[in-house]
């Protein structure tokens, strides 16, 4: 059976919501947050760099939630949470789902991160990020989410940093990135997951 390692508010939600959407059972560890809002020693015995997720899968134990999403599907002959392989959304698909935490994720922290110490955000950094925002409501279609109405695993990863994005006020100048990320959290495997793991974000 998969274990999830879950750290309060973080990005393991993302495989949560996918082993409920799939049906799959799980076993998760829970983990909460230090004061400075670190993961605890418990975890960092578990991953050297404090990951959050971690899955293991009998001897395999894997992070970084792109790379543990596809796995899953993987194991699972899952083939409802992407577009048609070989498909020109299928590629689309990857990109967004690579792009969530190779770009979109830096500019997301440069913004969060001094919110959360209370502190001025810069403009330069507003700035990326509505370019950001922009690029994905340019990708977005007129109604629904990335690629339809159900989620895909680019939805699914987008989730985590749009719900931190949406605590700290940073989403009202993009009324489509709003809209999308409310759609989101309509989708029976988000609210099955915070159910079981809690938000995605603390109140900012």
């Amino acid at each position: 059976m998969i274990t999830i390692h879950c750290l309060a508010y973080s990005r393991a939600i993302r495989l949560i919501w996918l082993m409920e959407d799939l049906g799959q059972p799980y076993d998760l560890v829970r983990y909460d947050r230090t004061d400075a809002f670190r993961a605890p020693q418990a975890l960092r015995d578990v991953h050297p760099l404090g990951k959050s997720p971690v899955i293991e899968d009998g001897d395999l134990r894997l992070a970084e939630s792109a790379s543990c999403l596809r796995y899953l599907t993987r194991k699972f002959d899952d083939h409802t949470h992407t577009p048609d392989p070989g498909s020109a959304a299928f590629a689309q698909h990857e990109e967004m789902l690579d792009y969530v935490e190779s770009s979109f994720a830096a500019a997301c922290m440069r913004v969060l991160l001094p919110a959360m110490k209370g502190e001025e955000v810069a403009e330069k950094a507003r700035d990326t990020l509505q370019m950001h925002l922009g690029y994905i409501a340019q990708s977005l279609p007129d109604h629904g989410l990335l690629f339809g109405d159900a989620a895909t695993l680019a939805d699914i990863q987008m989730s985590y940093l749009l719900a931190n994005l949406a605590a700290g006020g940073f989403l009202a100048e993009t009324p489509r990135v709003a809209t999308y990320w409310n759609d989101l959290q309509k989708q029976p495997g988000y609210i099955a997951a915070t159910n079981v793991a809690g938000p995605m974000a603390p109140d900012l």
